[in-house]
């Protein structure tokens, strides 16, 4: 026969303030979290979710900013659906994001493997993120010097191929390749410093079999090297890919607001041109969903091919 045992009387008594000072401490603990999380909720609501559902709303209405919003309906999807400047910028934006992406993180693996290979490393990598912490319009104005038609740039153009360049900002048909290579030179230093991070997993340990297997440089670095930092690659091309597609101040220094013949007006410009040159802020802000349309369309496609690409650990 099999007796119970009884809790001892004092028992009950004496955990009863613990687990009271327990969930008190737990309180105070999601208190404290609230108010440091608090500042930031408060400004991702104000600047964040307020705008974007103004933003939402305002594509509906023709409004001037003035007086009332006029409800218009879907006018203003439908103008910008058969605009050519918004086919040209979308066009324009898709070919900086195109060319500037894949060949600014290949050259930022690249420079990662080679710096992640030597000891005295600083002095590269001060040079390759100073352009990180420098304003894209100090870029800009310093590129405007080099690239126009008596600059650095074309002088050694003319130099090594005894030719004489164009204006290459002035040329509708050079001044978009002209953008993509600021764009380039701007982002390698970020990108390089976080290939360098994700290349401390790999395992030395691994490398040095394969090594030892006969494996060379270029049979490592593709079938060990790439597959292992493959998710810190489809992440920063995420990332670079929205950051291209909202490429603005750059360009609108750097080639004088369109460029010539509209050759570098990207989407954004396209919407400040309309909401605040043309202060027709409805189609602008119709212009803004529409690119946040193509932003979450471009990144579900990646999210769709990381599949075939990228390797995570078990």
């Amino acid at each position: 026969m099999t007796v119970a045992a009884r809790p001892e009387a004092g028992a009950s008594t004496s955990r009863a303030p613990a687990r009271n000072s327990e969930a008190a401490w737990r309180r105070k603990d999601r208190l404290w979290g609230m108010a440091f999380v608090a500042p930031q909720a408060l400004g991702m609501a104000l600047f964040t979710l307020l705008p974007f559902a103004a933003a939402f709303g305002l594509a509906f209405t023709a409004w001037n900013g003035f007086g009332m919003p006029e409800w218009v309906g879907l006018a203003n999807f439908v103008d910008q659906i058969f605009d050519p400047l918004l086919h040209r910028s979308i066009l324009n934006t898709l070919i900086l994001a195109l060319v500037t992406v894949p060949i600014g993180l290949g050259l930022s693996m690249i420079f990662a493997v080679m710096l992640n290979s030597i000891r005295r490393r600083s002095v590269y990598l001060l040079l390759l993120f100073a352009p990180v912490v420098t304003s894209q319009v100090a870029i800009a104005l310093i590129w405007q010097q080099i690239l126009r038609p008596d600059g650095a740039f074309s002088d050694l153009i003319a130099r090594l191929f005894g030719v004489i360049p164009p204006d290459w900002l002035g040329n509708p048909y050079t001044a978009l390749g002209a953008v993509c290579l600021v764009t380039i030179w701007a982002s390698v230093g970020l990108n390089t410093v976080i290939f360098m991070a994700g290349l401390q997993n790999v395992s030395p340990a691994v490398l040095e079999a394969a090594q030892i297997d006969g494996a060379g440089v270029v049979t490592r670095f593709f079938r060990i090297i790439l597959p292992m930092v493959s998710p810190v690659i489809f992440y920063q091309s995420v990332v670079a890919f929205i950051s291209s597609l909202q490429t603005f101040d750059l360009v609108f220094v750097l080639v004088k607001n369109a460029g010539p013949d509209n050759g570098t007006r990207t989407i954004v410009y396209h919407i400040y041109d309309i909401g605040f040159q043309k202060s027709d802020f409805g189609i602008s802000s119709a212009a803004s969903i529409i690119l946040l349309a193509l932003t979450l369309i471009i990144t579900a496609i990646q999210f769709g091919a990381q599949k075939r690409f990228v390797h995570y650990e078990e």
